[in-house]
């Protein structure tokens, strides 16, 4: 299947030519920006307009063979010059305070990054930029900035630029995503870690775990720790000795991953995972993506009203961005043990009503915040079993025959 590229590398890429064309002189067609997957980008530009103070151009965002909503969407740049004067420092402001807020001249600091129309701002806590800034993420921030320190550098521009983000448009798409839940209004984010989209199979995802799973068992293993992921991989190795790296990765699909185990003939699993994601099991969803189901928020809250919770606690929680947001406000009720056992108590059922007996299943539940959330009665000795084992793989096995 094809990769793309994130809106972040758009951006990136956008906003490199307008810098280029600006300081430079020559209108381009093409420019090349280098991803943090290592991965070259080389698009086309499209909307280029050229003025004797600013550029700006476009750069469309190609998700490959990724069903994402932005695919196709142009992300643009446009880059003005703030200042010509290297000598002193001094406080270069730019726009309204309320709009894009003012930076302090420094050497080191020379780029200015806001988002225009159709890019989202952030208007609740807890998400990867600040309240007020534009959803413009910190990865796609840091490639910005390098690519156009690139394009000063080339050019020996030691003055201050500004650069706007912007995306036709995304107002408008952003209704079809998660962002108006989250508190980003809008428009869009401008997001990615590694700058490439890689696609989303499901058939591929379900014959990886399988193959992970398979793997394992034929190493002898008669148990098996599944994880969506490795978040919380600092977590697990300070309380429990154990690498996160060694368990089998089943991403959202929790309840296949439980099938194909049984499947296989394990006697024992632990899954141990991120609150923001095995709270979805307490529902029985056993396919966690948030395009299937999203409800972290109501979970938490109908656990808190078993628990007694205040109708305003119950609001705060509904109102919550994250789920460590959310169980803050059970924590200032005086409920948070309480709800914490009740979680674990539906997520236990639903894993075990999976299961139907085929093979014993553990659970262990933490915050990067708070820590241990939860787990069930035997998690903690099935990881102690690991350690006894000495197994360099991390892994329990079976009675020899």
């Amino acid at each position: 299947m094809r990769n793309g590229f994130t809106t972040g590398s758009c951006a990136a890429a956008a906003a490199k030519a307008a810098a280029y064309m600006l300081l430079g002189g020559n209108r381009i067609s093409r420019i090349t920006i280098d991803t943090p997957a290592g991965v070259r980008y080389t698009p086309q530009l499209e909307n280029i307009m050229v003025g004797e103070e600013a550029v700006s151009c476009g750069v469309r965002k190609d998700a490959g063979d990724d069903p994402d909503i932005t695919d196709g969407a142009l992300i643009c740049a446009t880059v003005r010059i703030l200042s010509e004067d290297p000598a002193r420092d001094g406080t270069v402001s730019f726009g309204t305070q309320e709009d894009t807020g003012t930076g302090i001249f420094r050497d080191e600091s020379r780029i200015f990054i806001e988002g225009g129309a159709g890019v989202g701002t952030v208007t609740r806590p807890g998400l990867d930029q600040p309240v007020g800034n534009a959803a413009i993420n910190s990865v796609p921030r840091q490639m910005i900035e390098k690519e156009i320190r690139e394009v000063m550098d080339l050019f020996d521009f030691r003055g201050v630029l500004s650069v706007e983000i912007s995306v036709p448009g995304g107002a408008e798409l952003a209704q079809k995503t998660f962002n108006p839940r989250l508190g980003i209004v809008g428009g869009i984010s401008i997001i990615g870690t590694t700058g490439v989209v890689e696609p989303m199979s499901t058939r591929a995802l379900l014959e990886t775990i399988r193959t992970e799973l398979n793997q394992v068992k034929a190493m002898g293993a008669s148990a098996v720790v599944i994880s969506p992921g490795n978040y919380g991989l600092a977590f697990m190795r300070e309380r429990y000795r154990y690498d996160l790296d060694k368990a089998v990765k089943c991403s959202n699909y929790i309840g296949a991953a439980i099938d194909m185990a049984a499947d296989l003939g394990f006697q024992e699993m632990l899954l141990c995972g991120h609150v923001g994601k095995l709270i979805k099991v307490s529902g029985g969803i056993m396919n966690t993506h948030s395009r299937e189901a999203d409800c972290r928020m109501e979970l938490m809250a109908a656990a808190a009203a078993r628990c007694g919770a205040s109708a305003g606690t119950l609001r705060g929680i509904l109102d919550s961005v994250s789920t460590e947001e959310a169980f803050e406000y059970c924590l200032k009720e005086g409920i948070g043990e309480q709800c914490c056992r009740f979680i674990m108590e539906k997520i236990e059922y639903y894993l075990n009503k999976r299961a139907g007996g085929r093979l014993k299943i553990h659970c262990i539940v933490y915050s990067n915040r708070y820590g241990l959330m939860g787990a069930t009665e035997e998690a903690q000795a099935f990881l102690e079993k690991i350690q006894e084992t000495g197994s360099r793989e991390g892994i329990i096995l079976g009675e020899k025959t």
